[in-house]
C-alpha cells in the first residue's frame, strides 16, 4: 500500500514538473503558440514581382529567358493561363490584393509619388489584418507604394500611418519604388540607418538649393534617363522627385535583391514556430534594373533580362530556406506581378535592343499601362506541397480574390468585398473562376467576362510613345473573343452586336455608368 502510495506521488511529481517546465518555456517565448489550433494553421507567403511579362517566365513560355526556380513552383502546383492584376500599373493591384475591393472605387489608388498618404483606410479590413485577428504574424518585406502618413511626411520621426496600422506586425519596406525618393529603407515606421545630423527632406514639387540633378550635373550619371527620371541623382542613377541628406541610409541598388531576400529569409526563420503570412514583395524587374554584380551578363538581354535572373535564384533560395525550416509542407506560396511588362520605362539600359526573340507578353497584345491583355494578364502560380496536385487551369483568377480565398483557407469567412472565395480553385480542386472580371489601366476600366474582354471607347493616346506600348484606348466599342483570338487581333464590336449589348449592360451593372467621364492620367 505504501509502495503503491509512493509510487502514485512520485508520478504525480513528473507530471507536475513536466507541466511547469512547459509553462515555462512558453513564458519564456510568447511569441511562440504551442495551442493545437496554430499548429495546424498553414503559413501564407505572397511573392509579388513587379512589372513581369507574362511571358518573362520558362513556364508561361520564354524560350531563352531561364527561371528554373520559378518554373519549378508551377510544375508543383497550379499554373493559371488566366491569372489577372486588378491593374495595369502597381499601386492600384497592390491595394486590391491587400483590401480585396476593386482600386478604381478608391480614386487615390494611382500610382503614388514617394511623398502620397496612405490610401488604405485604417478601419478597412486587410488581408494581414484578417490573418492577424486569426493567429497569424503577419510580415512585408519589399516594396510597398501604398502611401505613407497624412500628406506631411517627417521622415526624421516615425513615419505613420502606414503598413503597421493596417495589419502588419512587421514591416521592412521601401516608401515607392526603386525609381523615386526616398531611397531609404524603413523598418516599422523607422528610417534604417538614419543619422540625426543629417536629416532627410523630400520634395516632388522643387528642388532643394545646391542639391545636383540629372539635368544640371549629366556627368554624375552612371546610368542615362529617358523620360520622366532627371531628378534628384542616388548612386549614379537619376531619380523621381528631390532628395537632401540622409547619407548614411541610402540605400545600395544592386545590393537590393539580396538585402530584401535576407529580410524575408530572417523573417520566416524568426516566426517559424506560429502560423505566419509573409508578404515578400520583390522590386524586380522595375526599373531602374540593377542587378548585382554576380547576375550581370547572365540573361544576355540587359540589365531587364538579368534582373528576373536574380528575382529567380532569390525565390529559389527563399523557397529552400522554407524547406531546411521544415515549413514548405505547411506554406500556401501565391506568386504573380503586379502588372505586366514594359521594356523602356524610364531609362536606356538595351531593354529594348537586346530583347532578341523574347516576347515579355508571352503572345498577349499590349503591356504596362494597357486595358490590352499583357496588362493585367499576369503569371500567377499557387504552390502547396504535399497538398496541390500540379496542373495547369484555364480558370479566371484575380489577385483580388486572394483575401476572400484566405478567408476561406483558415475558417474565416468574409463577405461585402468584391473579392471572391475561388480557395478550391486556387489549390487546384476545381477548374470553375471568375465569370466576370473588371480590369483596370491609368483609371480606365473593362470587362472580362468568359472568353470576351469587352472596352468602352476612351479618349487619349491609342499608343504611348514613351513606353512603346498600345494603350487600349479607342474612339469606339472594342470586343475580342480571348478564346478564338488570344493576341487581339480582330474586333468583333460589328460583328457581335448583342453580345456587345449585353456584355456593356453587364459592365454597366458591376461599374456605373461614369467610366467615360474619368479623367485619364499621364504616363510617368
Amino acid at each position: 500500500m505504501n509502495l503503491k502510495f509512493y509510487t502514485v506521488c512520485l508520478c504525480l511529481f513528473f507530471i507536475f514538473t513536466n507541466c511547469r517546465q512547459k509553462q515555462d518555456t512558453s513564458a519564456q517565448n510568447p511569441d511562440v503558440s504551442t495551442t493545437p489550433d496554430n499548429a495546424k494553421k498553414p503559413n501564407i507567403v505572397i511573392i509579388y514581382l513587379d512589372d513581369l511579362g507574362y511571358g518573362d517566365l520558362g513556364c508561361y513560355g520564354a524560350p531563352t529567358l531561364k527561371t528554373p526556380h520559378i518554373d519549378a513552383l508551377a510544375n508543383g502546383g497550379v499554373k493559371f493561363t488566366n491569372g489577372y492584376a486588378t491593374s495595369a500599373t502597381c499601386t492600384p493591384s497592390r491595394y486590391g490584393l491587400l483590401t480585396g475591393v476593386y482600386p478604381w472605387k478608391n480614386k487615390q489608388a494611382k500610382i503614388l509619388p514617394g511623398t502620397a498618404p496612405l490610401i488604405i483606410d485604417t478601419t478597412q479590413l486587410t488581408l494581414p489584418k484578417l490573418l492577424k485577428k486569426e493567429g497569424y504574424h503577419t510580415g512585408i518585406v519589399g516594396k510597398w507604394h501604398l502611401g505613407l502618413g497624412i500628406g506631411q511626411v517627417d521622415w526624421n520621426k516615425t513615419v505613420a500611418p502606414g503598413p503597421n496600422q493596417v495589419g502588419f506586425d512587421y514591416a521592412y519596406i521601401m516608401a515607392a519604388t526603386q525609381d523615386r525618393v526616398p531611397t531609404v529603407y524603413i523598418e516599422n515606421g523607422q528610417v534604417v540607418g538614419l543619422d540625426p545630423n543629417d536629416p532627410i527632406q523630400v520634395d516632388y514639387a522643387s528642388n532643394f538649393e545646391g542639391e545636383p540633378t540629372a539635368i544640371s550635373h549629366p556627368e554624375l550619371l552612371t546610368m542615362k534617363w529617358h523620360h520622366g527620371h532627371n531628378n534628384s541623382i542616388v548612386n549614379g542613377i537619376p531619380r523621381i522627385g528631390y532628395m537632401k541628406g540622409g547619407e548614411a541610409a541610402k540605400w545600395s541598388d544592386i545590393d537590393m535583391a539580396d538585402h530584401f531576400l535576407k529580410g524575408a529569409q530572417d523573417y520566416v526563420k524568426k516566426h517559424k514556430n506560429e502560423p505566419f503570412f509573409l508578404y515578400y514583395a520583390m522590386q524586380q524587374p522595375h526599373v531602374p534594373r540593377t542587378p548585382h554584380p554576380r547576375f550581370v551578363g547572365s540573361s544576355g538581354m540587359g540589365p531587364r533580362g538579368d534582373v528576373i535572373v536574380e528575382a529567380d535564384w532569390a525565390v529559389g533560395e527563399f523557397v529552400n530556406t522554407l524547406e531546411k525550416e521544415g515549413l514548405l509542407e505547411n506554406t500556401l506560396i501565391i506568386l504573380s506581378s503586379d502588372n505586366g511588362p514594359v521594356l523602356n520605362d524610364g531609362y536606356y539600359d538595351d531593354a529594348v535592343e537586346k530583347l532578341g526573340a523574347h516576347d515579355p507578353n508571352g503572345g498577349l497584345r499590349g503591356g504596362k499601362y494597357s486595358l490590352f491583355e499583357a496588362g493585367t494578364r499576369v503569371p500567377f502560380i499557387t504552390y502547396y506541397k504535399g497538398t496541390i496536385t500540379p496542373k495547369v487551369s484555364d480558370a479566371i483568377v484575380c489577385q483580388l480574390d486572394v483575401l476572400a480565398s484566405v478567408a476561406q483557407l483558415i475558417d474565416a469567412p468574409v463577405t461585402d468585398l468584391d473579392s471572391k472565395d475561388l480557395l478550391d480553385t486556387l489549390l487546384g480542386h476545381s477548374d470553375e473562376g471568375r465569370e466576370d472580371l473588371i480590369i483596370e489601366a491609368t483609371t480606365r476600366t473593362a470587362l472580362r467576362s468568359g472568353e470576351w474582354l469587352m472596352i468602352p471607347p476612351y479618349e487619349g493616346k491609342t499608343y504611348e510613345e514613351q513606353v512603346g506600348i498600345e494603350t487600349g484606348s479607342s474612339n469606339a466599342y472594342q470586343l475580342y473573343n480571348l478564346k478564338n483570338d488570344r493576341g487581339q487581333k480582330y474586333n468583333l464590336a460589328a460583328s457581335y452586336p448583342k453580345i456587345l449589348e449585353s456584355l456593356i449592360a453587364k459592365f454597366e451593372a458591376l461599374r456605373g455608368t461614369d467610366y467615360n467621364t474619368i479623367e485619364q492620367l499621364e504616363l510617368k
